[in-house]
């Protein structure tokens, strides 16, 4: 997270600090200087990092007036994690250059006000993973750099332990001067997570010191350049237990000190503290709350000092919309307060309006942290004649994408198809999020498929974060997007949105989504479609549930399962929520289905499942319609023919689990092949692993085997087609098996859907896929690329 305050007075300086998200970032440092307002933009993954450099025109018209990038730019390198401008000279953190090592880039700013990069400054004692350069401020002609977290929500730590680097110019010369760290051995990761300094002074916080109550650490250098530690501030009054996030931004002015608690009560606080210079202590004076403040508020998230005036950032205000406080404050106290929430021009949503901020002389610019589903953007306010303050301008960056590829197969030759690595998997097309609706920040999620069959035409259904995107795929290298259904109205756009059909009817849930309910689309209206892309409506609607992670069709009875319901309506514990669609246009309430043995919270919440018709080995469920869960801390397998009275038949569970995501069966239901998603990033496994159930005998399910693949990604959604599995594993792509021999599948193919960074554990590139068209093309849907057209390559026969 940034925490960057420039003051009026020149000796004060906040330390900036800032997370990449999974999009371009924009506003991720923010900086304040003269007429000018510097963004940073490090999250590009098919772009270099960026800083804008903005300015008002003649008119009033905020506009890029420069935007700078390393000399030796590459996608996604990180440039713009952290700004400081003092003056002419500007430095720039990378934070995830060099292996996330880190580095500092020296910009200079020349006669004609162009910025040109002039140095780099790296730590003596750097190592790969501390995001050198994270947090950047400059005070007198010194450079406090700080390894780096990625904020507060999902933290990636440096080293052991934060450190904060001072490095000193010498006639535009930079040395290292010293290494400020703390000696607390507790959580010290987070040290360095907010820096100011006064003069001869520095103060570091660390949010997470002391059990999650926080600290400030107050340095002080001597005439020769060597830094001890005076003091150590802790929050003031008992602490057990409090987790206040003491340290959380900091305004550092001679004897006062401004410190932000982004949990204090809950809700947020910034306290004020005065230095007793014959004691050498430092005493609270008082604090401000947020007068509507509630639990989550991050009340000072983000702090900038301008005269008497506080600008508070709470991200966490009104469910995460955000807003940012502004108070005045005198000898008395603070006499008057006012929230600012985002401006009209931002679309509504949990935007996280107020997560950093950085304010000079008549400038405030603050962040409006996911806009657009993380790409980010700032809003400029600026102070009028009166005194008073206006929005000056609402800034956005540039979207980083890829080009659509079509009009002729392309084959795996030698390892890759452009700049998708690839084994015997070849490329009939792509189009990406842009060319299937999607607008700034948007991307794709979970993907399925139907074939008419009356004229033979096939299309993907493919979910983006605010609707369902429907592409005819009849020629797969030449692929025809044909128009979008929209979320439903009201609710929120979201991550997570599924699609299964029955008949020529669409059914799509969405998680996360307040009262989406159920969509349902009649297939056959893509026939003859004119004027594409078009906006489709919705040709009925199911509100017994509100949102849903998944839904699961079982087209041979025409009953929809809706797993993982949550936010209202029958949730059915999240477990089975069954829906008869015999009739599309007016589904029914069926039922509910949960086991309480399962699930994390017990209440038999399924993430995802299968339910068939059973014709496999146990003769005793014959006929029956039996569903396969995967339940979050195990496998699940139910008869539900009976949708009265279902019936649960068994749950197993395996060593290491750590997320019983998804699974399929093979055709003949002897076998299901499961991911769990969680278990690569916990480091229980070494590869990618997917587990063999046996089910030859339901009531007993046995776990026959585990394949763990040589690369790391974290694996999402597999399929199972004859003796082929199709797995979507995220940052690596498609990957495919052969299973012929069941317990031992044998890797005979991929294609990279997502060609940057290295295929580790995380969350990016492939969602889903569909295997079941019979040309044999494959559908893969990417998070930020799109969609991808797919066909295993023949394997030559064996002579």
């Amino acid at each position: 997270m940034v925490h960057r305050t420039l003051s009026l007075l020149a000796v004060t300086a906040v330390l900036a600090f800032s997370g990449l998200a999974a999009q371009g970032a924009f506003g991720s440092a923010l900086a304040v200087s003269g007429r000018d307002v510097f963004v940073g933009q490090p999250g590009n993954a098919y772009g270099p990092g960026v800083v804008y450099i903005f300015r008002a025109n003649t008119q009033g018209a905020w506009r890029a007036a420069q935007k700078v990038t390393r000399a030796d730019a590459v996608n996604g390198d990180g440039f713009g994690s952290a700004i400081a401008v003092d003056g002419n000279t500007m430095l720039v953190g990378a934070g995830t250059a060099d292996s996330n090592a880190g580095i500092v880039y020296v910009l200079t700013k020349g006669a004609n006000g162009a910025w040109r990069e002039s140095g780099t400054l790296k730590a003596d004692d750097r190592h790969a993973g501390d995001r050198f350069g994270t947090g950047i401020v400059v005070v007198d002609g010194r450079a406090y750099i700080s390894t780096g977290i990625e904020g507060f929500g999902s933290m990636v730590f440096s080293r052991k332990g934060g450190a904060v680097f001072v490095f000193r110019n010498n006639n535009g010369t930079w040395t290292q001067e010293a290494t400020l760290s703390s000696t607390d051995t507790s959580n010290a990761q987070t040290f360095g997570g907010a820096v100011a300094v006064s003069g001869s002074r520095v103060m570091v916080g660390n949010f997470r010191a002391d059990s999650g109550n926080g600290a400030v650490y107050v340095f002080s250098r001597d005439g020769s350049g060597a830094y001890k530690m005076e003091s150590k501030i802790v929050p003031p009054g008992p602490i057990t237990g409090r987790n206040s996030g003491f340290g959380s931004s900091l305004v550092l002015r001679g004897d006062t000190a401004l410190i932000g608690a982004i949990n204090d009560r809950g809700a947020g606080a910034v306290w004020i503290f005065a230095r007793d210079s014959a004691a050498g202590r430092w005493n609270p004076v008082t604090r401000t709350l947020p007068f509507d403040g509630s639990f989550g508020t991050r009340y000072g998230i983000a702090l900038a000092e301008l005269g008497n005036e506080l600008w508070i950032g709470a991200d966490g205000a009104n469910g995460f919309a955000g807003g940012v406080y502004r108070v005045t404050r005198d000898s008395s106290g603070f006499p008057s307060a006012l929230k600012l929430t985002a401006p009209t021009s931002v679309a509504a949503g949990n935007n996280q309006f107020g997560s950093k901020i950085a304010a000079a002389g008549s400038l405030v610019a603050v962040t409006v942290e996911n806009e657009d589903f993380g790409e980010g953007g700032v809003v400029v306010y600026s102070r009028r004649s009166a005194g008073t303050w206006g929005v000056a301008a609402h800034l956005v960056g540039d979207v980083s994408r890829l080009t659509a590829i079509t009009g002729a197969n392309r084959e795996c030759t030698n390892g890759k198809i452009q700049n998708f690595d690839c084994n015997q998997v070849d490329l009939l097309s792509f189009l990406p999020v842009s060319a299937l609706g999607g607008k700034r920040g948007v991307q794709m999620n979970d993907v399925w498929g139907y074939s008419d069959p009356q004229t033979g035409h096939d299309y993907v259904l493919a979910g983006r974060f605010d609707g369902t995107a429907f592409v005819d795929v009849t020629d797969p290298s030449r692929p025809v997007y044909l128009g979008s259904l929209p979320k439903t109205a009201g609710s929120p756009g979201n991550f997570w949105r599924d699609i299964k059909t029955y008949k020529h009817y669409a059914f799509i849930v969405a998680d996360g989504a307040r009262e989406h309910g159920m969509q349902v689309f009649d297939l056959n209206r893509l026939r003859d479609v004119k004027g594409a892309p078009v906006t489709f409506t919705e040709d009925a609607h199911y509100s017994n549930i509100h949102s849903a992670h998944n839904i699961v069709s079982d087209t041979a009875t025409g009953f929809m399962y809706i797993v993982g319901a949550s936010g209202g309506g029958e949730m059915c514990g999240g477990g089975l929520h069954m829906v008869d669609v015999r009739d599309p246009l007016h589904p029914k309430f069926a039922g509910c289905f949960s086991d309480p043995a399962t699930g994390r919270q017990g209440t038999g919440y399924s993430h995802d499942a299968q339910c068939v018709v059973y014709h496999g080995p146990s003769t005793k469920y014959q006929g029956r319609e039996i569903c396969f869960g995967f339940n979050e801390t195990a496998i699940d397998i139910a008869d539900v023919t009976d949708k009265t009275h279902p019936v649960a038949i068994s749950h197993a569970t395996y060593p290491n689990v750590a997320y019983a995501h998804q699974g399929w069966l093979t055709d003949d239901q002897r076998y299901v092949y499961e991911d769990d998603e969680l278990d690569e990033i916990e480091g229980f496994v070494d590869g990618t692993r997917t587990l063999i159930w046996d089910v030859n005998d339901l009531d007993n399910p046995v776990l026959a085997g585990q394949y763990i693949s040589k690369n790391r990604s974290t694996d999402h959604n597999l399929f199972v087609n004859g003796n082929t599995i199709y797995q979507s594993n995220y940052v690596s792509g498609l990957r495919v098996l052969d299973i012929t021999d069941r317990v031992h599948p044998v890797q005979v193919g991929f294609f990279d859907t997502h060609p940057v960074g290295p295929d580790e554990p995380g969350f990016a590139g492939s969602w889903g896929n569909y295997p079941f068209f019979k040309s044999g093309i494959v559908a893969v849907t990417s998070m930020q690329e799109g969609l991808f057209i797919l066909k295993k390559h023949p394997t030559p026969p064996v002579p």
